[in-house]
């Protein structure tokens, strides 16, 4: 279809319309809501998060729409602990800065069979996710993930597509509110002490070097397969030290290493805060 013959759509002037008053609002404190209209007149998503993240730093909370019910486990968790398994975090962390990307494209091969998943992302009742990344200065990206519930329809290849499209003029908006309003965060973000202390003390004492980088590989989701590829090591030698991580840290099971990592991050973090 030619180029004229989108633009002369009905529908195409009440789009327009929509993203014209985005453009003029901007530098607003407000942008954020804005943005979560326009976008849920595009894609019948559930939940939106809106976080700023800067290196390795637990993540800022800049915009969200969740209920008050599901604020402990949708906000307080993952900014508390979660976020370090999560996988936008760890693309961000690894370079990632814009563009729309589904989870299953970012997340780890055995992500769904994760303890992660399971205690933190399935209770939430999400079943998909959508993350629109956006580096908005040299130190900060933003990211805009839209969460698609158990009960709402599938995402589909035309809704992904169409978010695709749009990423670009979502990171230039996303780029001009921050030029704006990012002052406001930025004694915050300074504040924000990263819990990656958290992965790097864990089991210190117990374990060498190598299995703590298994340990950080298991607990986000990664098969054994996984470990060896990301480590180019053996399937066999992970297995093997996958062993001698539970003998020496006394669990039997990957859910009682995740339990056991949760009640090290929360130490770490009361250490910290006092």
């Amino acid at each position: 279809m030619p180029f004229t013959d989108l633009l002369a759509r009905p529908e195409s002037f009440a789009w327009h319309q929509q993203l014209a008053r985005l453009l003029r609002g901007a530098a607003a404190s407000d942008f954020p809501l804005a943005l979560e209209h326009c976008l849920r007149d595009l894609v019948a998503y559930d939940t939106i998060l809106i976080n700023a993240y800067r290196g390795r730093r637990r993540p800022l909370l800049i915009h969200d729409d969740y209920p008050e019910a599901q604020r402990e486990q949708g906000i307080e968790r993952y900014l508390s602990e979660a976020y370090l398994l999560d996988p936008f975090f760890t693309a961000v962390s690894d370079g990632l800065d814009h563009g729309a990307h589904r989870l299953r494209e970012l997340a780890p091969d055995r992500f769904e069979s994760s303890d992660y998943y399971h205690h933190y992302y399935r209770a939430l009742g999400l079943h998909d996710e959508v993350g629109l990344f956006a580096r908005v200065d040299s130190d900060e990206v933003i990211a805009v993930s839209l969460g698609f519930g158990a009960d709402a329809p599938p995402l589909t290849r035309r809704s992904m597509q169409a978010l695709r499209h749009l990423a670009p003029l979502i990171e230039a908006l996303l780029a001009e509110y921050w030029k704006w309003q990012g002052g406001q965060f930025q004694q915050r973000l300074d504040e924000r002490e990263p819990v990656e202390a958290a992965f790097a003390s864990f089991g210190r004492e117990a374990l060498t070097a190598r299995e703590q980088e298994i340990v950080r590989l298991l607990l986000a989701g990664h098969s054994t397969k996984s470990v060896a590829r990301t480590l180019e090591i053996s399937d066999g030698t992970v297995k093997v030290h996958r062993k001698h991580i539970y003998q020496r840290l006394a669990v039997s099971s990957q859910s009682q290493l995740f339990r056991l990592f949760l009640d090290h991050v929360a130490l770490v973090s009361r250490q910290r805060s006092r």
